[in-house]
């Protein structure tokens, strides 16, 4: 079988890639260095040319108000290019509870390129993974300084980036759902909590200070980005952590 991997350099794509061509299939990784353009629509026709599926893991550069013309936008251009080389199957990575976050800008972003798919007019499959562990530094990033990391008590299923990229090579290499398929982690933390798990383990002695307004999942209502009844990944995050 042969994929069109675009965004296939990245941290999820690079290891689908991977995957698929361990597994026996001609997996090409395409990208902006490679002189595809998911904006401007260079190279798109090229890319995916006798493709066979398409997985679709470029990411908006910014979080906020812009996210959702960059997924308008290259949704669009991919669809097109698509439709042109009789594309059988065409795969997107997304967010579990991203149509339940509508206060965030790229949550919407991300329900609007989710949306753009299954109205394509193509087979498609969705996948939607909770929280990635390696983001976790980062999120505590956003509302750290010398002594304290501020964050909410939203609850969180993190999943492990190399398990996300198994589930999209499983998912493009079967027959389209023309759905969705949530992936998690197999635990549940409360993300304030999360956060004193892995200054512990890195031996940083900053407090958390749990703020139910601090960053970007201060606006997160309930437990909206854990499902119980999803794929369940089986790499914990004590695992991953060591």
């Amino acid at each position: 079988m042969k994929i069109a991997v675009i965004g296939g350099t990245g941290l999820i794509g690079s290891q689908v890639v991977k995957n698929l061509n361990a597994a026996g299939h001609e997996a090409v990784p395409h990208s902006q260095s490679s002189g595809v353009d998911v904006i401007s629509g260079q190279g798109l026709d090229e890319a995916v040319a006798g493709a066979d599926v398409v997985v679709n893991l470029t990411n908006s550069p910014t979080f906020d108000e812009a996210s959702p013309a960059f997924f308008r936008t290259s949704m669009d251009n991919l669809l097109a290019a698509a439709r042109k080389g009789h594309v059988g199957h065409v795969v997107i990575l997304s967010i579990v509870g991203t149509d339940q976050v509508p206060e965030l800008d790229y949550y919407r972003a991300k329900a609007l390129q989710e949306e753009l798919l299954a109205t394509g007019g193509l087979p498609y499959s969705i996948v939607r993974a909770t929280q990635f562990m390696e983001f976790v530094d980062a999120v505590m990033s956003w509302t750290a300084d010398n002594s304290t990391v501020r964050l909410p008590a939203t609850p969180i299923q993190p999943i492990a980036a190399k398990d996300v990229a198994a589930a999209v090579a499983e998912v493009a290499t079967g027959a389209s759902l023309n759905g969705i398929r949530n992936i998690a982690g197999p635990e549940v933390f409360p993300l304030d909590e999360l956060g004193r798990i892995t200054l512990a383990a890195k031996g940083d002695n900053r407090t958390v200070v749990t703020d139910p307004a601090a960053g970007m999942f201060g606006v997160v209502k309930g437990d909206v980005l854990t499902d119980p009844d999803a794929h369940l990944a089986p790499t914990r995050y004590a695992d991953w952590l060591s």
